[in-house]
């Protein structure tokens, strides 16, 4: 139930991140524009299905994780997504701006959005559990 919890909490964040928030920032940065998004392979339902179920098995994986490394509390939670962002998830953003030629303030954008969902998920899970 936690792990759905936070999955869905996760999801929210992103939702909101790329869309209201700063969806228009994203797009500028991306490079891409309305018109773009029509002409994409996949529908924005289809994308938005696969993308819950990879944040369901990140917050699967995390819960696991958060369990093995004893997390405890508040501050153990935001150590275990500290690491984890920094170990796996910001070389992994960093590839866009490092290979694909993408904006350095794309890649700052990507890895503050993955640093606060992680921490929120990992606070949902530790805290919760």
């Amino acid at each position: 139930m936690t792990v759905g919890i936070a999955a869905v909490a996760n999801f929210i964040i992103g939702a909101l991140w790329y869309g209201p928030l700063f969806g228009k920032t994203w797009m500028r940065l991306s490079g891409i524009t309305m018109e773009s998004m029509k002409g994409m392979s996949m529908t924005p339902v289809k994308a938005m299905t696969l993308g819950f179920i990879g944040t369901l098995l990140l917050s699967l994986v995390l819960a696991h994780m958060a369990a093995a490394f004893e997390a405890a509390g508040a501050a153990g939670a935001l150590e275990l997504a500290f690491w984890i962002w920094l170990g796996f998830f910001l070389p992994v953003v960093a590839g866009g701006y490092l290979w694909e030629g993408k904006p350095l303030k794309l890649f700052l954008f990507n890895a503050t959005h993955q640093f606060i969902a992680l921490s929120v998920t990992a606070l949902i899970l530790v805290l919760w559990r």
